[in-house]
């Protein structure tokens, strides 16, 4: 952590370096002391401190001087640091006009040049200053800031992007005090959200997922243009078969577009994993997961699609975004899935502005005391009721079925029996969403009457269906008709190999048509969808992994 800062401005150079040199002889060990020769280059040392998150304690400024005076000067810092001590460098001839700036600018102490000597005239009047701001000091930002304005998709996007990375950072909006300082210290405006500050002090704004990622400590170059083995998907599939591989002492590349995790990353509480009778976070899971990859030696590639696979020779290679590739002996194709999008009038114009996929952990202090709803059936939409329920005034369930025993755990529907401020909504469907730059309302409609009503909410939250998004994997791997990538026995055809297949054998069980390219997890036809089968397939295909190399 930097040392706070006190900062001198003067324009004259011997007065300058003066009062730079004997505050830095008797406060440089605890405090840095920047000096400046005029008001602008003060203010410019001001927003390089504010931006990097430093604390400032003392401002001194002397009254004369040009085009920006003393008063001028902490008239304008007083918008980035109020809670600063102010002090004034003045001539005895102006001491009237310092004693009418106590007013002006809420000045702490005037002080007359020259002060020598310093321990009678400086030192007790900093000291006592000092006192006084050690009481109530500049809060220190150790992490990223983010300032956007709550109904801005594009920050939402950021602060979603981030929370799923399981990056620290702290929201500021930007209407509020501490969000247009920084703003202000940027030479930015609320037009220009979101804006990102980094622990280092750089400024993004509306920054891509990929240059953020390279921002905040994400690798999203590959090290190395060779793998033993690659994995395609960050989910619980994706990271278990990141382990294995890695802790087998396999060169392991994990390819990850968004965020590790996947959908049980977004997942508020996981209570029917194994090891965890209390239950446990989908970010907590990610994070050990994670780690424990990383641990073993496993590379962790962020914010990068996969959009091709091939075959070349024995390598496997898979292309990514803007002409890159990375080849491997085998790879695991573990991309999981994703909520279908809901089709009711109005909801795409409001996606990230009170309508989200997904359990956004971020948005649930927001929902205090306020009407959610929640569309969605099984364990995913469960496990968001339980949780927004802690903040909500009250959770409204929609589903299209008359009760949740097809699609939800019999624990999680005791659970939300249990739960007051939980209303399920049997027969009920979206068929509308407005708002005016953000959701307002709901068109609701029972679709054995059909009648239809209206309700006031700004959060709607949905977890329907599941699409595995292999359109890239077009004419590369065999998937069935639904997008889900077919392997093992499921392959073969009246006892036949599936066409190209050049190998002396069936192929294994988690194999694709393609040897030595594998899926495991929800992307898998016929997979169970559950975090536990879903590791445990990552696994599995490791093992595979190895058989296949070994025959080679």
């Amino acid at each position: 952590m930097a040392n706070p800062t006190i900062l001198t401005v003067d324009d004259d150079p011997a007065v300058s370096r003066a009062v730079a040199r004997d505050i830095r002889r008797h406060y440089g060990e605890s405090y840095r002391v920047v000096r400046a020769v005029s008001g602008a280059e003060a203010l410019e040392a001001l927003r390089e401190i504010k931006l990097r998150g430093d604390q400032l304690a003392i401002m001194l400024a002397d009254y004369r001087m040009p085009r920006m005076n003393g008063l001028e000067f902490l008239e304008s810092a007083m918008d980035l640091f109020p809670l600063a001590r102010r002090v004034l460098l003045t001539a005895y001839a102006d001491t009237e006009a310092a004693i009418d700036a106590i007013n002006v600018v809420d000045l702490d102490h005037y002080l007359l040049k020259p002060w020598s000597p310093p321990e009678q005239n400086l030192y007790p009047v900093i000291d006592s200053l000092l006192e006084l701001w050690l009481a109530t000091p500049d809060p220190v930002a150790t992490e990223t800031r983010v300032v956007g304005h709550r109904w801005s998709a594009p920050s939402f996007a950021v602060r979603d992007f981030l929370a799923r990375n399981l990056v620290p950072f702290r929201w500021l909006l930007s209407d509020e005090a501490e969000g247009s300082r920084l703003l202000t210290a940027a030479g930015l405006t609320q037009a220009d959200v979101p804006m990102v500050v980094t622990s280092d002090g750089k400024t993004l704004v509306s920054p891509s997922e990929r240059e953020l990622a390279a921002h905040v400590g994400l690798s999203t170059v590959p090290a190395s243009d060779f793998y033993d083995l690659i994995v395609v998907g960050g989910g619980p599939a994706g990271l278990g078969a990141a382990v294995y591989g890695a802790s087998e002492g396999l060169r392991t590349l994990l390819v990850e577009q968004q965020a590790t995790g996947g959908q049980a990353g977004q997942s508020s509480r996981i209570e029917n994993y194994l090891g965890f009778p209390d239950g446990v976070s989908g970010q907590q899971l990610t994070e050990r997961a994670r780690r424990q990859a990383l641990k073993f030696g496993a590379e962790i590639l962020s914010t990068q699609r996969a959009v091709a696979l091939e075959a070349a020779g024995s390598g496997r290679v898979l292309r990514l975004g803007e002409a890159n590739s990375v080849t491997a002996h085998t790879v695991v194709l573990a991309t999981g899935v994703d909520y279908r999008r809901l089709g009711a009038m109005g909801v795409e114009e409001l996606t990230g502005t009170g309508v989200f996929y997904g359990s956004t952990v971020t948005e649930a202090v927001n929902c205090s005391n306020q009407d959610v709803y929640i569309v969605g059936g099984a364990n995913s939409a469960g496990q968001a009721a339980v949780y927004f329920s802690r903040y909500a005034r009250r959770v409204h369930v929609l589903i299209r079925q008359g009760d949740l025993s097809r699609s939800m755990s019999s624990y999680l529907i005791d659970q939300l029996e249990g739960i007051p401020g939980i209303e399920i909504h049997p027969w009920t469907e979206v068929t509308c969403a407005e708002g005016d730059g953000h959701l307002q309302s709901l068109t609701l409609r029972d679709s054995r009457s059909g009648e239809s009503r209206d309700v006031s909410t700004s959060w709607l939250f949905v977890f329907i269906g599941a699409e595995p998004h292999t359109d890239w994997l077009d004419g590369a791997v065999t998937r069935d008709e639904r997008g889900f990538v077919v392997t093992g026995t499921d392959l073969m055809t009246s006892g036949q190999r599936p066409a190209g297949w050049r190998l002396p054998r069936d192929p294994y069980h988690l194999e694709t048509s393609v040897p030595g390219v594998f899926a495991a997890g929800d992307v898998r036809a016929a997979s169970v969808k559950r975090v536990a089968s879903a590791v445990g397939e990552g696994a599995m295909a490791v093992s595979l992994v190895h058989r296949y190399l070994e025959a080679q």
